[in-house]
């Protein structure tokens, strides 16, 4: 073993090589993670809207009437921050939540549609607050 306090002993070298080499790893885990997540709609998987929770079925009818909504929240602008939806223009994208019952806060479901808001060009289903989306479809 090293005496020598300004020279790295063995272990100290392998464990930063060791480090290193993780960083590397996660870095590279997490571009290859952004690549992914970038969605075409033809990527995306689908839900049929009678496949829907009745409380999800409710807010599609009500996001075509211009509501009134349950919650202050809904019809906010949806960043689409996670990038798993299709790429859009900011403000394309608005949020409505999805009763949960049972749930006294607003949960974990939403529904986020694009375009005009009373006829918007698609929708899209989340149970998992925006860890996964699945297309709407008639």
């Amino acid at each position: 073993m090293n005496n020598d306090p300004r020279l790295p002993n063995c272990r100290d070298r392998i464990g930063s090589a060791a480090h290193q080499a993780l960083l590397a790893l996660f870095l590279l885990a997490g571009l290859a993670t952004v690549a992914f997540a970038r969605t075409t709609p033809e990527d995306m998987p689908e839900v049929a809207l009678a496949d829907l929770p009745k409380e999800a079925r409710e807010v599609y009818a009500l996001i075509g009437k211009g509501g009134p909504f349950h919650y202050d929240r809904d019809g906010v602008v949806f960043g689409n921050r996670e990038k798993l939806l299709p790429a859009k223009p900011r403000a394309y994208y608005h949020e409505y939540t999805v009763r949960t019952p049972g749930v006294k806060s607003r949960g974990a479901r939403r529904l986020i549609c694009g375009g005009p808001e009373t006829a918007p060009d698609a929708c899209y289903y989340t149970d998992d607050h925006y860890q996964s989306f699945r297309r709407i479809r008639q």
